[in-house]
């Protein structure tokens, strides 16, 4: 007698679930919105000033039959980060999967970097992980379940010349990860890393033709990823089935850094 293979439901596995992306107007985050809007979550659209683009995300979401709200907060500083929380709560009815993904770069040499290049890219980058997720776990210790994904950066884990506030940001969610994963076990709460390699989005589009050409040299995949391959991992890690993962940073590089 043959076994039975039971065909996944992929299309619904996040349903009832409600999910916060933050900075998911464009690149990454927008992808990572669309992926699990389209796995039947509510999903919290967030952004600080690309209100276009965040508004153009939840129409293409609900055109295709989903259903998210948009929520706009400068998320670096910890009161608004919380009163984002909260406002997910209200409007969505709870928060069950995080995703930390607001992000921004200040590149230049450290000798020739001033304290608020170095100031605004840990407080978007690295506070803002502090204070959402801070207010975000509440309510998951109570019900006893979550996730927490964290968008960090090859960046962190291999250092890269003319990047040293973000990298050092980026390098700091791997330790909030890994610290964070441990305090949260007991309460079935997962926290997870995702490290993008070089993907084609705003803040690479700011690199030199040289540095580009070395990257895609370095990369045994010779090509750069997409925003749609890093939001499958992520949606990878948020799934019930991923229940075992913790405290892991997963690459998704091309190869570029191979640990």
């Amino acid at each position: 007698m043959s076994a039975m293979i039971e065909t996944p439901h992929w299309a619904n596995r996040f349903e009832k679930r409600v999910v916060l992306v933050t900075g998911s107007s464009s690149g990454i985050g927008a992808a990572t919105a669309l992926e699990f809007a389209a796995g039947g979550a509510q999903v919290a659209v967030h952004y600080r000033g690309n209100a276009d683009g965040a508004g153009s995300i939840a129409e293409q979401i609900r055109s295709a039959g989903g259903a998210c709200a948009l929520f706009q907060a400068d998320i670096s500083d910890p009161q608004q980060a919380a009163e984002l929380v909260k406002q997910v709560h209200e409007q969505l009815g709870g928060l069950d999967i995080l995703v930390n993904n607001a992000g921004t770069t200040r590149d230049m040499l450290l000798m020739s970097m001033k304290e608020d290049d170095w100031d605004a890219v840990i407080n978007t980058n690295l506070k803002s992980v502090y204070g959402v997720t801070k207010a975000a776990l509440r309510g998951m210790v109570r019900k006893r379940w979550g996730r927490i994904i964290n968008l960090t950066s090859v960046v962190g884990i291999s250092g890269q010349a003319g990047q040293t506030n973000y990298a050092a940001s980026k390098a700091g969610m791997i330790g909030f990860t890994k610290s964070l994963a441990r305090e949260v076990a007991s309460r079935n709460i997962t926290v997870n890393a995702v490290a993008p390699g070089f993907i084609p989005t705003a803040l690479t589009d700011v690199l030199p033709d040289e540095m580009r050409e070395r990257i895609l040299r370095d990369t045994p995949l010779a090509r750069m990823g997409t925003a749609e391959e890093v939001a499958w991992a992520v949606a990878f890690l948020a799934d019930e089935r991923s229940s075992f993962i913790t405290g892991h940073v997963l690459s998704v590089d091309g190869g570029l850094v191979m640990m």
